[in-house]
């Protein structure tokens, strides 16, 4: 399969943030508690989402990781206080801005797992936001139908760079998705999830 240029990896992680947007502004005011994942509050999984966005711009800057973390809070309060919508749509602006950067990806960033392309850290954040946009539908009664070509992406790097086991800390290990299931459902099992 031919690489993926700049334009079609940015235009892909564009559309999962319209997509996390869209379930994030589809929360009630009474939903922020509900349980979205094991021990995480749907505001939990706003602010996890939230405080991802946030680190973009340093790490692209070539910053370290200990010079950018005491920056980036990591309480829920923090990261998204009384307005989720707003402190998600202010951060993601912030990532977009980054990542569209004609350089962009010509950089190796610092992660917590060592270093990486950002080609491939772009990936990763882009099948992270679909998953979790179902993970959020799913946690208020909304609408988890995913983009077919957003599930294509996840699905495509789960392959290529998750093990067996997932990725411990970051990704749950697999579940075995039932016979004939679509690609949507293949994805969600991939990342532990039954739909």
């Amino acid at each position: 399969m031919p690489e993926s240029s700049h334009a079609d990896l940015l235009l892909l992680f564009q559309r999962a943030q319209a997509q996390f947007t869209d379930r994030v502004d589809a929360v009630e005011p009474g939903e922020w508690d509900a349980p979205a994942l094991p021990e995480w509050s749907v505001a939990d999984l706003v602010a996890h989402l939230t405080s991802e966005q946030l680190w973009v711009p340093p790490l692209l800057a070539g910053e370290p990781l200990d010079d950018v973390a005491p920056r980036i809070p990591t309480d829920t309060d923090a990261l998204v206080g009384t307005d989720p919508l707003t402190a998600w749509e202010t951060a993601a602006d912030g990532a977009l801005a980054a990542w569209a950067d004609p350089a962009a990806l010509d950089r190796t960033v610092q992660l917590s797992a060592g270093p990486a392309s950002a080609a491939v850290y772009l990936t990763e954040m882009t099948a992270d936001l679909t998953v979790h946009a179902w993970d959020l539908a799913r946690a208020v009664g909304g609408d988890t139908h995913l983009d077919p070509e957003l599930a294509a992406a996840a699905f495509r790097y789960a392959e290529a760079h998750l093990g067996d086991d997932g990725q411990p800390g970051l990704f749950a290990a697999p579940v075995e998705p039932p016979p004939g299931a679509d690609l949507q459902t293949r994805l969600l099992a991939r990342f532990g999830r039954r739909s």
